[in-house]
């Protein structure tokens, strides 16, 4: 759920949720909310905060070479804003980025390039020889999943009456 920025800070989200939740025909409903962290607008609705997952550590470097190229962080959600910004790196900073990406070995870039289904997150070998050959629209996936796990997400739980 997005609000548009003229009508936050009403209660228009918790507003929402809280009536929305009874019509959605179970007894129990999950939601996973990044500004949830920043604004209980959920938890305002009668949803229950079970957990908060921190952003995955191991991306971090991943992170600070994007940012070292000029990439901004929050926009990484941006499959063209991503690409654009690809566009315009140089052979090397495109090997550089691919270098990390290599270190980083996190489990969801290997899902990206799984050969066989019964490894399904792959080799590690297949995994770096993947990235070296990658064209473009599978490093636009791979930075978008960085903006992913780089997030903190909330999860909230409700149970009907």
């Amino acid at each position: 759920m997005v609000i548009h920025p003229k009508y936050r800070t009403i209660g228009l989200g918790a507003k929402i949720i809280r009536e929305t939740l009874p019509l959605a025909g179970t007894s129990y409903v999950e939601m996973i909310a990044v500004m949830a962290k920043y604004n209980p607008f959920a938890e305002k609705a009668g949803m229950r905060k079970i957990a908060e997952q921190q952003s995955a550590e191991s991306v971090s470097d991943v992170s600070k070479m994007l940012t070292g190229l000029g990439f901004d962080l929050q926009l990484l959600g941006s499959e063209r804003y991503v690409k654009e910004k690809l566009q315009g790196l140089s052979a090397a900073q495109m090997e550089k980025l691919k270098g990390s990406l290599i270190k980083n070995k996190h489990p969801r870039f290997k899902k990206e390039f799984v050969v066989s289904r019964h490894q399904p997150y792959g080799k590690t070998s297949d995994y770096i020889q993947s990235i070296q050959n990658a064209e473009m629209p599978k490093i636009v996936k791979l930075i978008k999943l960085v903006g992913i796990l780089s997030q903190t997400k909330v999860y909230l739980f409700w149970k009907g009456q």
